[in-house]
């Protein structure tokens, strides 16, 4: 069974069950559980679901497994000519969560 869900930040992502996946970080405590009832789209094979705009009955139980901190992205801005330069950077946050049970009524 896969679904598409909509976590924080206003990703979308396809889950199944027992993934693990990085989503935007999350207030919780590691090894809680999280759910998540804004699925969007629901499949088991040939039969689909389409939310509008979301399942009925649809819910994802995930597990706060870490929290951490992405790779550092540079930044850097230019301007010809002008002796001007700025270079800075930024380390997105991330709650690793593992998907415990899928329910789609």
């Amino acid at each position: 069974m896969g679904l598409l869900i909509k976590f924080s930040g206003g990703k979308q992502y396809r889950v199944t069950e027992g993934e693990t996946l990085k989503v935007e970080k999350i207030v919780a405590e590691e090894g809680g559980s999280i759910d998540f009832d804004e699925v969007l789209l629901v499949t088991d094979g040939d039969n689909v679901k389409v939310g509008a705009p979301f399942v009925a009955g649809g819910k994802v139980s995930a597990t706060v497994k870490s929290h951490g901190r992405g790779e550092k992205i540079k930044i850097v801005k230019f301007r010809r000519r002008k002796h001007s330069r700025k270079t800075m950077g930024h380390r997105q946050s991330y709650t690793e969560v593992q998907i415990t049970a899928i329910a789609a009524d």
